[in-house]
């Protein structure tokens, strides 16, 4: 994991992304222990309370679980990886309906870029 300093994003959002890009890319799968918080803090050399933030964040919305004296731990649940990844192409959606907004395309315009690509990314 690491921390950009010229990402305009503020820390906490960068290890959080991370997190969830591990998750969703099965790297750390259900029940997988995440590294404490003071360790995540001192190898990225952020303030504990940046990467705290981070985890509460993550459990807040179910992707962790905490336990008492234990650590946190990738949270058990079908699905996770998927919605991760759902939650990631909702993103991508969202950024290109702006950038199609900017540009003036109607929808027919963006879903017509959209198959384009789609196709593409199946001939490759």
């Amino acid at each position: 994991m690491t921390i950009s300093q010229t990402d305009a994003r503020p820390m906490y959002l960068q290890i959080l992304e991370q997190i969830r890009e591990r998750i969703a890319a099965g790297d750390w799968p259900p029940g997988r222990e995440l590294p404490s918080i003071r360790g995540l803090a001192a190898e990225l050399r952020v303030s504990v309370i940046t990467v705290k933030r981070a985890y509460l964040e993550l459990e807040g919305e179910g992707t962790i679980v905490t336990r008492q004296g234990k650590g946190s731990f990738v949270a058990d649940s079908d699905g996770l990886a998927r919605e991760l990844k759902q939650r990631e192409l909702d993103g991508h959606l969202t950024a290109a309906a702006e950038v199609g907004r900017i540009l003036g395309l109607d929808d027919d315009a963006l879903a017509t870029r959209l198959r384009r690509a789609r196709r593409k990314l199946e001939r490759q």
